[in-house]
């Protein structure tokens, strides 16, 4: 069905390889005390009250229970048709802003195909966005995002994965707008993902400082109040761009607000406080 498919970069290390226990695993996540506690459940019918929200991405021990709030969120909101991922790119590959051209993105719970019409049509309006392959091939800030995703709409769903290695406003900005656009202008039932940790190896305490002024700023949907806080403050969250896309496209899409839903961090999970990376799970409903 599919010629072009992303293989997994990161099965087996971030997340299980063997379906079966994969499926284990994300089960677990949601039920641990670091996550919603329970399972979730997809509404019948797609609300269109949520936008989007920010998602971690280490490895399913660290961060998946944060995780699991928003993709606990997603669910009781319906099933999509289309879930936009942003992510950022670690490895410094590839184009700064980049879409994927496979057909299809593999992972051990199956196949997730890609929107190529969408994602023709942001390059288009966004004017910066290019097809590369290469800034996706070993990146696993989207990857990871998808067996949780896949746990809950089974494959029912396409995506348009947005690799950024460029993390400014200006970018984030032209993006978020452009995304918000196609939602309205087509009427998708589509949901936004903005991949990223926070605080990278500090102590807890001082990680928790730090990301609370990011995630005030987040909260606010102040996003050029985010970039500049990041750099004042070296707050080290690796995704800065992709959450201030959602921030701008959330705005458009009649959010005044963001939700925290869980934060948390390694500490919390290894009982080392000393040196943590930190991670948050934020949703972005409307106005009702």
């Amino acid at each position: 069905m599919f010629k072009k498919i992303r293989k997994p970069a990161v099965s087996g290390q971030f997340y299980p390889s063997d379906p079966k226990v994969l499926r284990d695993e994300i089960e677990k996540l949601f039920l641990s005390k670091i996550g919603p506690g329970r399972l979730p459940s997809v509404a019948s019918t797609f609300s269109g009250d949520l936008v989007g929200v920010v998602s971690p991405h280490a490895g399913y021990m660290y961060s998946g229970s944060v995780a699991a709030h928003g993709i606990f969120a997603l669910s009781a909101s319906g099933k999509p048709e289309v879930i936009f991922i942003l992510g950022p790119n670690h490895h410094g590959l590839g184009d700064p802003l980049a879409l994927s051209g496979c057909e299809a993105w593999e992972t051990p719970l199956g196949l997730v195909p890609v929107d190529l019409e969408v994602s023709k049509k942001l390059v288009e309006k966004t004017g910066i966005l290019s097809f590369n392959d290469t800034a996706h091939m070993y990146e696993h800030s989207i990857e990871v995002q998808l067996p949780l995703l896949q746990y809950v709409f089974s494959s029912e769903f396409k995506i348009v994965p947005i690799s950024m290695m460029l993390q400014n406003p200006e970018a984030s900005r032209i993006i978020g707008e452009s995304i918000a656009s196609l939602i309205l202008d087509k009427g998708l039932k589509a949901y936004i993902i903005a991949s990223s940790d926070f605080s990278h190896y500090v102590e807890a305490n001082i990680a928790k400082e730090k990301d609370d002024i990011a995630i005030s700023r987040i909260m606010n949907l102040d996003y050029k109040g985010l970039y500049d806080v990041v750099i004042e403050y070296d707050i080290s969250m690796c995704g800065p761009g992709p959450v201030m896309a959602l921030i701008v496209a959330a705005k458009r899409l009649g959010v005044t607000k963001g939700t925290l839903l869980r934060y948390a961090s390694s500490g919390d999970i290894t009982g080392d406080y000393s040196s943590v990376v930190a991670y948050a799970s934020i949703a972005f409903y409307k106005e009702t």
